[in-house]
């Protein structure tokens, strides 16, 4: 289900992957008393060596298991601090309070169906995508909605904070329906108070499974064309989206030792095998859609860069 911040401040100097990796690291568990390596001292978390990152509840993607991490983008956070000597420190809270938490600086980093926004990234910093989303749909078995005119006029639902809040005040007649979190969205959809809920796709797989009395079946919406989003730009987010990983605005070094892992990942093999660990078609979320590129190409990004895919 479920959609960041630059600027430049004093820390200590990035070290390369090679040097991280040859530095002594410590695990990503929870043994406070390992000492703090250089490399991962380097990365200025706001407490050396531990690594405080703000999720909701939101299985599959993330959740609290114990004091422990559960969930696609927890594993893949999981493996990135460990292999940068971190040591994870979750905090729950709901998708309003991760974004503040991130912009106030009180967490490193804030993961789970975090969309890059163009807004979002002038208060904090974005990593590269871990993973893209394409636009699924939540519906009640036997209905059929396929383009973005299906949906006008009808009760739309997503939660609040989410990038299909703007996508779906666009649409014509729509009626918006936000929430605090995903299990109102499936509530009303099961109860028949609204016709579509927009929620992030491995959630709504989850969700046919756990709770098969809602008669709930994931659709994908065909994504709006290029004269459609120009006549309304919020249909953006009706097209497959980029996740990924926020940070404050000082957390530059942190941002680019992440990023680095993360394209490691998706060369090595281990994006792949999580992707299809969860549920979903690498191919689906592992290869970016051609608009992607230049949304992130001279905003937080260089004009020649290029997202990672498989």
């Amino acid at each position: 289900m479920s959609k960041t911040l630059l600027a430049r401040s004093r820390v200590a100097p990035l070290l390369t992957v090679a040097a991280l990796l040859i530095s002594t690291l410590t695990g990503c568990g929870d043994d406070s008393e390992a000492p703090v390596s250089d490399a991962a001292a380097a990365l200025g978390t706001i407490e050396p060596g531990v690594l405080k990152v703000a999720i909701q509840p939101y299985a599959p993607y993330t959740s609290l298991v114990g004091d422990k991490l559960a969930g696609l983008d927890a594993d893949i956070l999981n493996a990135v601090a460990g292999k940068l000597g971190l040591t994870v420190k979750p905090e729950l809270t709901d998708f309003a309070g991760m974004l503040a938490s991130v912009q106030s600086r009180r967490v490193d980093i804030t993961i789970g169906g975090v969309a890059w926004t163009a807004d979002r990234q002038k208060q904090g910093l974005f990593t590269d995508p871990p993973y893209y989303s394409p636009p699924a749909m939540a519906v009640r078995s036997g209905e059929h909605y396929q383009t973005v005119n299906d949906l006008q006029g009808k009760d739309l639902g997503t939660v609040e904070g989410y990038v299909w809040v703007k996508s779906i005040q666009a649409v014509p007649g729509a009626k918006l329906h936000a929430y605090p979190d995903g299990n109102g969205v499936f509530d009303d959809l099961g109860a028949g108070r609204i016709n579509v809920g927009f929620l992030d796709p491995l959630l709504v797989l989850a969700a046919q499974k756990e709770r098969p009395e809602l008669k709930v079946e994931t659709q994908y919406l065909t994504p709006p064309t290029d004269a459609e989003v120009k006549a309304r730009p919020q249909y953006e987010y009706f097209r497959p989206y980029m996740t990924s990983f926020y940070l404050p605005k000082q957390a530059t070094a942190l941002e680019k030792a992440i990023s680095e892992q993360l394209r490691a990942m998706y060369a090595s093999g281990e994006l792949t095998k999580l992707i299809e660990k969860y549920g979903g078609a690498p191919e689906q979320f592992l290869k970016p859609a051609p608009e992607i590129a230049a949304t992130r190409r001279g905003v937080d990004r260089p004009a020649d860069w290029q997202p990672p895919s498989i």
